[in-house]
């Protein structure tokens, strides 16, 4: 729950300075090294989206089941393709800009924030926690992690 400041640093701070971006490609590089030994610890428990949800969002949800598709392997890999083809195709229309690599980010965060509260108010408010694509990512990394060493997930 500490880390929920960085969201709205993020989301709102990042409009006006592009550079606050690089937070989020520090968080991904924290959450995929933590998910090798912890799967998504990240997600549960240090996410400044997901402390926000459960703050804001748990006040105001209708508390319905999400989706069961959501749940669903190719569905989730879907998202993260999805997210990581604008990703890409983003970063590189930026020219090496820094500054526009920054802003980059700080869309992907605004879109997936305003994601997260739709499904948030209309399903359960981690709804979006189902679909997100660093979770899913972090469970691949995980199971990978885990299946070369031998250890039980």
């Amino acid at each position: 729950m500490i880390m929920v400041w960085l969201l709205p640093l993020i989301v709102i701070g990042g409009l006006f300075y592009p550079l606050l971006g690089y937070l989020v490609i520090a968080m991904m590089a924290l959450l995929l090294s933590l998910s090798f030994f912890r799967s998504r610890y990240w997600c549960w428990h240090l996410c400044p989206r997901g402390a926000f949800l459960d703050i804001a969002l748990s006040k105001v949800s209708a508390k319905r089941p999400t989706p069961k598709i959501f749940t669903v392997q190719w569905f989730r890999w879907f998202i993260f393709a999805l997210f990581m083809s604008f990703l890409i195709i983003r970063i590189t229309r930026t020219g090496g800009n820094y500054i526009a690599i920054g802003a980059v980010f700080v869309g992907m965060c605004v879109i997936t924030t305003i994601i997260a509260i739709i499904l948030g108010v209309i399903t359960k408010h981690r709804g979006w926690c189902m679909i997100c694509p660093m979770g899913t990512f972090q469970e691949k990394v995980h199971k990978l992690n885990h299946s070369k060493t031998g250890k039980k997930t």
